[in-house]
């Protein structure tokens, strides 16, 4: 079985822009069949850390939107808070954030709604059919929406070697407890020098794990879930994630997770990948280093394992860029994403994918 996957390159004219490719794009992939009139779609993008400036533009969202707007459909846009410290580690900052950087209802006709909601923790238990995970905690407004669109930022990422849809799908749509059943193995740590004794880790705690014998937090293993409520209730940034989880481990949860995020939707979902300003990291860190190669193009499938294929096909198949986080694989054909971070096995996310039923490796490129 081979996928359509559908690919604009960033070539245009006076008869036709980019913002009207994005247009066909969506049309060929099936938009008219998968979107009804009325319905509430959940588009899922990455709303862009502070001081980056590589994820997508908000005016191309505005496109997606106005499409959906077209079918007579309610889309939103909407992101999932962190697992980390930060910029977006609940609703409120993360919001800011988002309308900071241009994702503002004035320019992507759109509101603006946190899928797992104030906190973080709005979410609902989905059973899947994975060899790792049988169940997976997804923020409810995906699982509430009826239909999903993903528009993802095709780069590098020093965890899965590259991110995309499925990227987008299975940690973008998790819990911050999803996001942490992904990343550790075990519970958060406490760094006793940071600690005040403030006693908010405490009340955020709903499992009584933490306590203070000693004057600094102390995190009871045998009670704690691994909720991670504690993380973003620490003003001091004593209480971090232990990121101990193979990579190869990751990859494989997260392909999991992006079937619980995709759980009901089927015929109702499509995804866009941008592959441009091809940066060597993730756009949660406060900068963005210079992109890898040059801007190729947009793709669009139904298929996500099929369409981050495409996409890492055709970010290998082009020539990389010189004085940048590159160190190899600079040809045409050579690996991009182990030229960055070679200790990566980017594969294991299409393979596991591919195995679990999200979607096929195999697809044909169609240029518009």
């Amino acid at each position: 079985m081979t996928s359509a996957v559908y690919f604009a390159d960033l070539r245009t004219g006076a008869k036709e822009n980019l913002f009207h490719k994005i247009g066909r794009l969506m049309q060929l992939c099936g938009l008219e069949q998968c979107i009804a009139p009325g319905e509430l779609v959940a588009v899922k993008l990455h709303f862009g850390e502070r001081g980056n400036h590589s994820f997508i533009r908000p005016v191309f969202l505005r496109r997606v939107v106005d499409e959906l707007h077209g079918r007579g459909a309610f889309p939103f846009l909407t992101d999932s808070s962190t697992l980390y410290p930060g910029e977006r580690k609940e609703a409120v900052s993360a919001l800011r954030c988002a309308i900071e950087n241009g994702f503002a209802y004035a320019t992507v006709n759109a509101p603006l709604v946190m899928l797992d909601g104030l906190r973080g923790h709005t979410t609902v238990e989905v059973p899947v059919p994975g060899e790792l995970l049988q169940k997976v905690s997804i923020g409810a407004a995906i699982v509430e929406a009826d239909a999903l669109v993903t528009v993802s930022h095709f780069k590098c990422h020093e965890l899965t070697g590259f991110g995309g849809a499925l990227k987008n799908l299975g940690m973008g749509c998790a819990s911050r407890e999803g996001k942490m059943q992904q990343h550790s193995t075990v519970g958060p740590t406490v760094f006793p020098k940071r600690c005040t004794a403030c006693g908010r880790c405490v009340t955020s705690c709903a499992h009584d794990a933490i306590s203070f014998p000693s004057g600094t937090a102390v995190i009871d293993e045998e009670r704690c879930v691994g909720c991670a409520h504690c993380v973003t209730a620490c003003p001091e940034k004593a209480i971090n994630i232990q990121w101990n989880e193979a990579s190869d481990l990751v990859m494989k949860k997260m392909a999991e997770y992006a079937l619980g995020a995709l759980a009901g939707k089927r015929g109702k979902t499509l995804h866009i990948n941008f592959i441009t300003q091809v940066s060597p990291a993730c756009d949660c860190y406060g900068y963005s280093d210079a992109p890898i190669v040059n801007d190729i193009g947009v793709c669009a499938s139904v298929d996500p394992v099929a369409l981050d294929q495409a996409c890492a096909d055709l970010v290998n198949g082009a020539r990389g860029n010189n004085d940048t986080a590159l160190r190899s694989g600079f040809d045409p054909g050579g690996d991009k994403f182990r030229g960055v971070h070679p200790n990566i096995h980017w594969e294991v996310q299409l393979e596991h994918g591919e195995k679990i039923g999200l979607g096929t490796r195999s697809y044909e490129l169609i240029k518009i």
